[in-house]
Formats: structure tokens, sequence, C-alpha cells
């Protein structure tokens, strides 16, 4: 399994971030094929000190040719312009291999 990673920094104005998230850019991501689970984190602090992230959204896909083949789709499209629309300079994206103990 691989999850898809996105990071979003402290805006300015942290409610306009979490009303897109909610109200726009997590109804589209819930449409990639093959994703398998998603898991969207407020985060609220940092163990020391601030964090300088606000949110976390995880994706969750059975490999990595399934998320390429999401990405890539017409909905992955519209999910990225939403995303250079509205957080080009708070998002930092990752992705990695689900691994156990």
């Amino acid at each position: 399994m691989v999850k898809l990673v996105a990071l979003y920094r402290t805006p300015a104005e942290p409610p306009d971030l979490e009303h897109h998230l909610a109200s726009n850019h997590i109804p589209l991501l819930r449409e990639y094929p093959g994703l398998r689970k998603i898991e969207i984190t407020r985060i609220t602090q940092a163990p020391i000190g601030e964090s300088s992230f606000s949110v976390m959204a995880e994706m969750y896909f059975d490999d990595r040719d399934a998320m390429d083949r999401a990405l890539s789709s017409p909905q992955g499209k519209a999910v990225a312009r939403d995303l250079m629309a509205f957080a080009p300079d708070l998002v930092t994206l990752f992705h990695g291999e689900v691994t156990l103990p």
C-alpha cells in the first residue's frame, strides 16, 4: 500500500483554508479512482513549540500504479487544479510506501 501525503502550512487566514478543504477540496479527493482510504488531520500542536503546519491529508492506494492512475485521471487533474488555485504556496506533497513494523 502507498499513501500520498499533503501537509498544509498554517496560512494567515486559517479558517479560509479549512473551509475550502471541507467544502471543495476533500469532496474532489474522494473522487480519486482507486482511493482506499483518506484521513484528514487537524494539527493542533507540536511536542515542543508551535507547528508550522495546520492540516495533513493522507490518501491511501493499493500500490504506486493505482496512485499514478488516480493522479493522472480526470478527477486527479481536477484535484491538482483546485490545489494550485487555493494553496500552491501552502502545501508540501510527498508519497511513500506503508510498511508494517
